[in-house]
């Protein structure tokens, strides 16, 4: 990626140590962004930014589909879409955003070359786009798809006259960021920062801050220092073990609220041996153990779900029993917490024919997930305690996401966001049999497959009336969690902090963007 130095004036103004003035913003964030291109990567530090600078045809507000790019939209039969599109949108170098960009951006989206995490599976049911004037977007699926304006409010819109030139390194360079949001692109410095300052011509309600600094700081400590020294004006991911402090800190305000984001180990389904998962002696096995539904029960019943949200989390999460939390749609109230019983475990690891164990390697980001490689640690311990004898591998995310995507690893870590709302988001990108054409399975890194649950998403996907669709799920829940594809940990809390005077409002997901942070009315 080409490196930019920052302008003097904009350094000087939205330096690392500056504290923001009245109309500036600054924000230490955790998430690892891999590019500014807003279709390369479905990464939550990418989408974050993207917010600023890209539109949505469809905003999703806590699963209440609203007017973004397009003013409405309608289903003309189970197969054809129209959306009308906002009047007098420009892109940021003043040309008329129309139906074309649409077009051209789910097009690009499917196939954005060296994508680790595609949006493809979004797109997945479209089979042919057509604008019916310029401000008119006609869609027809390949079979009836109620989700259509639900997939579509995950994929930023870009332009066809600047896009269709540009590559990723454009996007990074900033000569492709021309976008209809409501920032403006100013400098990008990869592995530091993102500076922008407000569009004055964007279509929708004025933005509060006439610049933003928008900086990674992926150490929690790091992340608190800041704040308290006035570098920064708000940080997200807040660590657990600076909470107390923040919260008694007279000139700190703190933001907890529940969110979305799960916490899941991924085991390996692929049947070839593979060098992390050995014997006691530590000789490949000839089969991957992990194949065995016994197996999986174990290392599932030997987890202790309450004593990592009590202890590791410290509160600032709730035990999950499967992907999504309780009152979402598709949650399945019927599926019950997971029991911790070692006695049971060890009973079906000797049944599947490992009474003594075996060794095992499980791997996790260093600087993505909070409390992520202590969770790895403590899960290592619990299964070690049955006889797998667990260590944990902790590696950059930069290297870990492309080594996890390839299915190398015996059990990867994932805390996916679940950013739509529902259940149906997991099933298309962590659940379904990988299909890159279909644009299925993006981060299903341990290429877990079940017709059944293809079916169900299937199913799912064309049905209209929306009680039968949630039942649908529910079902997928239940598949999931009897065959236990994947070992759910920990749904998140979401915890920001600002400086006094600020105040941080939520979107759907765990997105942390300036457009989230007011000023508090004076005197409060």
């Amino acid at each position: 990626m080409k490196r930019l130095i920052l302008s003097t004036l904009t350094a000087a103004i939205l330096g690392a140590s500056a504290a923001a003035s009245a109309d500036n913003l600054s924000i230490g964030f955790a998430d690892p962004l891999s590019s500014l291109d807003p279709q390369l990567n479905n990464h939550a530090g990418d989408r974050s930014v993207a917010l600023h600078f890209w539109d949505l045809l469809i905003e999703n507000k806590w699963n209440k589909l609203q007017p973004g790019l397009a003013v409405s939209w309608k289903a003309l039969d189970p197969t054809t879409w129209e959306f009308k599109l906002r009047e007098g949108v420009k892109w940021q170098d003043g040309t008329p955003f129309t139906a074309d960009d649409l077009i051209y951006s789910y097009t690009r989206a499917r196939a954005v070359p060296g994508s680790v995490a595609t949006y493809a599976g979004y797109l997945r049911t479209i089979d042919t786009m057509t604008a019916k004037d310029p401000l008119t977007l006609i869609v027809k699926t390949k079979a009836p798809n109620p989700d259509l304006p639900l997939n579509l409010a995950s994929v930023h819109v870009v332009s066809k006259h600047v896009g269709e030139k540009s590559t990723t390194e454009d996007y990074n360079s900033g000569k492709a960021m021309v976008g209809t949001g409501p920032y403006k692109f100013v400098s990008y410095t990869p592995g530091d920062r993102v500076i922008m300052e407000r569009n004055d011509g964007y279509w929708g309600e004025k933005a509060t801050w006439d610049k933003v600094n928008y900086r990674y700081i992926n150490n929690a400590a790091s992340r608190t220092a800041a704040l308290l020294a006035g570098d920064v004006d708000v940080i997200d991911k807040v660590s657990v073990s600076d909470l107390a402090k923040l919260q008694k800190a007279p000139n700190v305000s703190v933001y907890p609220y529940d969110g979305l984001r799960v916490m899941i180990l991924q085991p390996s389904f692929n049947p070839a041996p593979n060098q992390y998962i050995t014997d006691n002696n530590g000789k490949p096995l000839d089969k991957n153990p992990l194949l065995d539904l016994r197996v999986r029960q174990a290392l599932n019943l030997a987890i202790n779900r309450k004593a990592i949200s009590d202890r590791i989390l410290q509160g600032a999460a709730t035990e999950a029993n499967q992907w999504m939390p309780k009152d979402t749609f598709g949650y399945n109230p019927d599926v019950k917490n997971i029991p911790n019983d070692v006695e049971q475990a060890k009973k079906l690891l000797a049944e599947a024919g490992f009474p003594d164990g075996f060794k095992l390697t499980m791997h996790v980001p260093n600087d993505r997930y909070p409390q992520g490689p202590e969770t790895a640690q403590a899960v290592a311990q619990f299964w070690t305690r049955i006889g797998v004898k667990t260590q944990v591998e902790v590696v950059p995310w930069a290297v870990y996401s492309g080594r996890a995507n390839k299915n190398e690893f015996a059990v990867s870590m994932l805390a996916w966001g679940n950013g739509t709302g529902e259940a149906s988001y997991a099933l298309v990108n962590i659940l379904a049999t990988v299909d890159a054409k279909k644009g299925l399975g993006a981060s299903n890194w341990g290429h877990y497959s079940n017709p059944k649950v293809d079916a169900a998403l299937e199913q799912s996907t064309s049905e209209f009336d929306v009680p039968k669709r949630e039942a649908i799920l529910r079902d997928s829940v239940k598949l999931v969690s009897d065959d236990v594809a994947i070992f759910p940990l920990f749904h998140y809390k979401n915890i920001w902090a600002t400086k006094k005077g600020l105040k941080v409002t939520p979107m759907t997901s765990d997105r942390t963007a300036a457009m989230m942070v007011t000023k508090e009315p004076a005197g409060k």
